[in-house]
Parts: C-alpha cells; structure tokens; sequence
C-alpha cells in the first residue's frame, strides 16, 4: 500500500511540474505578443503606416518567443542531463 501512496505521490508531482511548465511557456510567447503587437498598432495609428508596425511586431514577436523557448528547453535539457 506504502508503494502506491508513492507512486500517486510521484505522479502529481510530474503533473505539477509540466502543468507549471505548459503555464510558463504560455507567459513565454503571450506576453512578448501581446507587447509588440499593441506597440505595432500603436505606431501604425501614430504614423498612419498600416500595417507595417503591426507585421513586423508580430515578427519580432515570434523571434523573441522562440529565442526564449529555446533558452528554456537549453536549460530544462541541461536539468535533466545533470
């Protein structure tokens, strides 16, 4: 009985762990697009160059989400390896 009380506790333990991670990956491309987003329509309104800001917020979005989503699973495979 002790193992299984063992092995529940494991399993929540993992469950927790990747819902906290699937969390910070969300917080890691949201809010990066969020910003660059709302600066790229900012600039199209100020400057009336639609949607030039906006196209390369998203851009620049996609490129600082992915260069940190890289950075994260760098360090959770180094984590792993150690």
């Amino acid at each position: 009985m002790n193992q299984k009380k063992e092995k529940d506790k494991k399993e929540r333990v993992i469950f927790l762990q990747t819902l906290s991670l699937a969390w910070e990956l969300g917080y890691i491309i949201a809010i990066p697009l969020v910003i660059l987003v709302a600066g790229g329509l900012f600039l199209d309104d100020k400057y009336d160059t639609s949607p030039i800001f906006l196209i390369s917020g998203i851009l620049l979005s996609i490129l600082v989400s992915g260069i940190l989503v890289f950075k994260k699973a760098k360090r959770i495979l180094e984590d792993i390896s150690n």
